[in-house]
């Protein structure tokens, strides 16, 4: 499991990559983690910009103009 300071590192190697990039596409590689993930979360974010990337905890929050994407790193 991946500690704070990972997380913190990840945020701000995504920050300057991606605020302000539209979202392309997206895919789901596998849709049953922890919780499942919504089969239209591809279409809901398609088109969109990303506004902000911020860190609560050790989630990564993705904002956007419709919504906030929560991520958290596991383990592979």
């Amino acid at each position: 499991m991946p500690e704070l300071p990972e997380v913190e590192t990840t945020k701000r190697g995504l920050e300057p990559h991606i605020v302000g990039r539209q979202v392309l596409s997206a895919q789901i590689h596998q849709k049953q983690l922890r919780w499942e993930i919504p089969s239209h979360l591809p279409t809901t974010i398609k088109g969109e910009f990303i506004k902000k990337i911020s860190r609560r905890a050790k989630y990564i929050l993705i904002k956007f103009s419709n919504g906030t994407l929560v991520m958290h790193l596991g383990m592979s």
